[in-house]
């Protein structure tokens, strides 16, 4: 990666007056609204489902070239994303991201607009390819949603999630070039 590529995507604007720009502290409220329910469910994210607020904010923020975003409508915040470095030193052109859609917003194409926008935030920083740590076997409308975003599964860790209702259920690795 370049030291002086540019890590802010442009805001972009979606069907329904949807748009979708770097986060802001005030956007945090809004966030964290969306957050907190995913992570006590525990059933989509590896994060420990006690996560503190503080923790979280902290955690989904990123220092460039990452970056947190939104994705807004009227002012509300429908749902967010982070994208980051997925390693450091020689494996730091490559990025890595998470998204959360709000449950009432899910099913409409969000989560899929937030990966496209991450997708373009990440070519501008000069990462050249994008990798998912651990995506929940389980949760088939996003593993076909990155699938339909150009992401393959390279290979799925078998009972590496410990699903609340499911129990042990496999992690993929997804990647894709940019």
């Amino acid at each position: 990666m370049s030291a002086t590529a540019d890590t802010t995507a442009e805001p972009n604007k979606h069907a329904a007056g949807i748009e979708i720009r770097p986060a802001t502290a005030a956007d945090w409220p809004g966030m964290w609204a969306i957050l907190e329910p995913v992570i006590r469910a525990g059933d989509t994210f590896t994060w420990d489902r006690g996560t503190t607020e503080d923790d979280a904010r902290a955690r989904w923020f990123k220092d460039a070239p990452g970056q947190a975003f939104v994705a807004v409508r009227d002012g509300q915040v429908l749902g967010t994303g982070e994208l980051h470095a997925n390693q450091g030193g020689g494996g730091s052109h490559v990025a890595n991201a998470g998204y959360m859609v709000h449950p009432e917003h899910g099913g409409r194409g969000l989560a899929r607009a937030l990966c496209a926008y991450s997708l373009d935030a990440a070519r501008a920083a000069g990462f050249r390819a994008m990798q998912f740590n651990a995506v929940v076997e389980s949760n088939v409308r996003a593993v076909a949603a990155w699938q339909a975003m150009g992401f393959e599964v390279l290979a799925t860790i078998p009972e590496a999630f410990n699903h609340p209702t499911l129990g042990y259920v496999g992690l993929h690795l997804m990647y894709r070039k940019l």
